[in-house]
C-alpha cells in the first residue's frame, strides 16, 4: 500500500499546508450516487467513474459515507467489520481504486468512521453474547444488570435516538446500551482494547491512502460515570441543546488527542472532522484545539433559518468560537441526515431561490464548505415516498427522531428523461420523482441559468480569488433590514433574505448573481445573493 502521493495534491488556494482550512468538500452517499452493476444500489465503482464530474464541479475533496461490511440496519452506520467493504458496494480493491483515481485527479478522499457503536454482528459483540455474563468481551460494551425485582427494567432511563429505551435485554438477562438502533451496541471507550482497535483502524485506512476521517457521533463516545439517570422524558427534543450524560463528555478529548498523534504520523495533512452536536459553538470549538481534530460540522449554522439577523449572528458566533483555537469554521446546508435545504427554505421556486442564494453566501465565507450530493442540482426533499420503500430505522420506531431521512437519500439524477436518470441500469433503491428529469446533470450542463452552472461558476471563482475561503473574519457593511452585506478584500457579498426587492447602492461590479439581475444594479432581487468586485 502507498500513501498515493496525497501530499502533492493542490488546494483551493494553491498552497499545501492546511488544505482543509478552506477546502470545499463534497459528500457522497454511496447508495445513492452511481450504480455500476445494475442492482439499483450505488457502489464504489460507480463513484470512481463519476469522479471526473466532481473534479469539473470544482471541489477539493470527497467525503464518502460508510461502505464497510454491515447488515445495513442503519444504512451502514452499523459496522460489522471496519476493515472490509460491504459486497453491495464492492471490494477493498474498489476502495483502493477510488482513492487512487481521486488522487490522480487532484481530489482528496475522506472516509466515514463510526466509533460510538458497531453492529450487533461485529465479532466482538457476537462473542460477548456467546460467552455470557462475566465475559471480558462484555467489558468492551456497556452490559449491565437490569432494575426491578427480576432485572426486568432497563438499567437507566436513557432513550434511543430512534425511539424507545436505549437498552435491550439479552437472553441471559443482562442489558446492553445502544443510543441508536438496538442493532448498534455502543462501545465502552473506557476499555483500552477499544482505544487500541480504533487507532489500528485509523492506520489501516491511512496506509491505504485516505486523507482523513469524518467521525460519526464524535460527541458520543464517552458516557458519564455510573450512567446516571437523566431524570426527564422527551430527551430527543433536547439533543444538542442541553448537557446530557451520554453526549459531549469531557473525556472524549483525550481520545481525539491520541488520534491526532496518529494522523500527524502521516504526510499530506491527514485530517479528522467531527460530527459533534453540542450545546454551543464554544463547546464545538473544544474538539478543534491544536492537538485534537481539524474541523467540526457547523450544525448551529445549518439549523439557522432564512433570516438576515439570525444568519449574521450565527456567522459571527461561529467565527468567534473558532478563532481562539485556530481552527477554520465550516459551513454546511444539507447532509444525509437532514431535510434538503431547498425544502427547508420553503420549497418550490421560493425554496430554490433561497437555496441558490444560500450557496453563494456559504461559499463566500471564510473557512471550509461542505456540499451534499445533489444540492448542486437544486434537488428538493422527496416528501412522498411510499411507506413500503422506506428504510430509515427511525421511521419504524415509535417516537423516533424527527425527520424521515430517506427523503434526502434518493439517488441523484444524471441523464435521460425517465427514472433512474442514468443512476444505473437496474432502477434505484428509492424511487426518483418524475420532475427530476429537468434537474439531471445532463439537463443542467451548459444552461447558464441552472443551479449546477451556478455552483460550477461559484467554485471556479472561489478557487481563483484568494480572499474567498481564507482567513477568519468578515467586514460587515451597512445594509437595509433583511439584507446581509460584507467585504472580504476586494470582494463584496450581498444577500437579500426578504421576499421583496430591496434598494441598496451597488458596491461594485457584479461578478455572480444567484438570480437574474433586475436591470437596476441598485435593486437586489428578493431572496437573492450577489457577488461583487468592489
Amino acid at each position: 500500500m502507498t500513501q498515493h502521493l496525497a501530499e502533492t495534491l493542490s488546494t483551493a488556494s494553491g498552497t499545501l499546508p492546511g488544505w482543509w482550512r478552506e477546502a470545499v468538500i463534497y459528500q457522497v452517499y454511496p447508495r445513492s450516487f452511481a450504480d455500476s452493476n445494475g442492482d439499483g444500489m450505488g457502489d464504489l465503482e460507480g463513484i470512481r467513474t463519476r469522479l471526473p464530474y466532481l473534479k469539473e464541479l470544482g471541489v477539493d475533496a470527497v467525503w464518502l459515507s460508510p461502505f464497510y461490511a454491515s447488515p445495513q440496519a442503519d444504512a451502514g452506520y452499523d459496522v460489522a467489520d471496519y476493515r472490509a467493504i460491504d459486497p453491495m458496494f464492492g471490494s477493498l480493491h474498489d476502495a483502493d481504486a477510488v482513492i487512487r483515481e481521486a488522487h490522480a485527479l487532484g481530489l482528496r478522499i475522506i472516509v466515514d468512521l463510526v466509533p460510538n457503536h458497531c453492529s450487533d454482528q461485529h465479532e466482538w459483540f457476537k462473542q460477548a453474547l456467546r460467552e455470557g455474563p462475566g465475559s471480558p468481551l462484555r467489558e468492551r460494551f456497556h452490559f449491565r444488570p437490569g432494575q426491578g425485582e427480576n432485572g426486568e427494567l432497563p438499567p437507566n432511563d436513557w432513550e434511543s435516538l430512534f425511539g424507545g429505551p436505549s437498552w435491550t435485554r439479552v437472553a441471559d438477562g443482562e442489558w446492553y446500551l445502544h443510543l441508536f438502533a438496538s442493532e448498534q451496541p455502543d462501545f465502552n471507550w473506557e476499555h483500552p482494547a477499544v482505544q487500541d482497535e480504533f487507532r489500528s483502524i485509523l492506520r489501516f485506512w491511512l496506509d491505504l491512502g485516505t486523507d482523513g476521517f469524518r467521525i460519526d457521533v464524535a460527541h458520543g463516545l464517552v458516557k458519564a460515570p455510573g450512567l446516571p439517570d437523566l431524570g426527564r422524558s422527551e430527551q430527543l427534543k433536547l439533543l444538542g441543546n442541553q448537557v446530557l450524560p451520554f453526549f459531549d463528555q469531557d473525556g472524549v478529548h483525550e481520545i481525539y488527542r491520541s488520534w491526532r498523534t496518529v494522523l500527524d504520523e502521516y504526510a499530506g495533512d491527514r485530517i479528522g472532522v467531527a460530527e459533534a452536536w453540542t450545546p454551543s459553538a464554544e463547546r464545538t470549538a473544544l474538539y478543534l484545539r491544536p492537538d485534537e481534530l481539524h474541523q467540526a460540522f457547523n450544525f448551529h449554522y445549518l439549523n439557522t433559518g432564512w433570516d438576515a439577523d439570525a444568519l449574521r449572528a450565527a456567522i459571527d458566533d461561529s467565527l468567534d468560537a473558532m478563532r481562539p483555537v485556530g481552527a477554520p469554521t465550516t459551513w454546511v446546508l444539507s447532509n444525509h441526515d437532514v431535510v434538503r435545504h431547498v425544502t427547508r427554505y420553503g420549497g418550490g421556486e421560493q425554496g430554490l431561490a433561497r437555496a441558490r442564494a444560500a450557496a453563494l453566501l456559504m461559499l463566500a465565507l471564510p473557512g471550509s464548505a461542505y456540499v451534499y450530493q445533489g444540492e448542486e442540482l437544486g434537488l428538493p426533499e422527496v416528501t412522498d415516498l411510499p411507506d413500503e420503500v422506506r428504510q430509515d430505522p427511525s421511521f419504524f420506531k415509535e417516537n423516533g427522531q424527527e425527520g424521515l431521512r430517506d427523503g434526502c437519500r434518493v439517488p441523484i439524477p444524471w441523464s435521460g428523461t425517465e427514472a433512474p436518470y442514468g443512476f444505473g441500469d437496474g432502477g434505484s433503491w428509492l424511487p426518483q420523482p418524475a420532475a427530476w428529469a429537468g434537474l439531471s446533470v445532463e439537463a443542467q450542463t451548459g444552461d447558464p441559468a441552472s443551479t449546477l452552472e451556478l455552483y460550477r461558476t461559484a467554485l471556479r471563482i472561489r478557487r481563483e480569488r484568494p480572499e474567498l475561503g481564507a482567513g477568519d473574519a468578515v467586514e460587515w457593511l451597512p445594509a437595509p433590514a433583511g439584507v446581509l452585506a460584507f467585504r472580504r478584500g476586494g470582494f463584496v457579498c450581498t444577500v437579500n433574505t426578504t421576499g421583496e426587492p430591496v434598494r441598496m447602492p451597488a458596491p461594485g461590479t457584479v461578478l455572480l448573481a444567484s438570480t437574474d439581475p433586475a436591470g437596476d444594479a441598485d435593486l437586489l432581487p428578493a431572496d437573492s445573493a450577489v457577488w461583487w468586485l468592489g
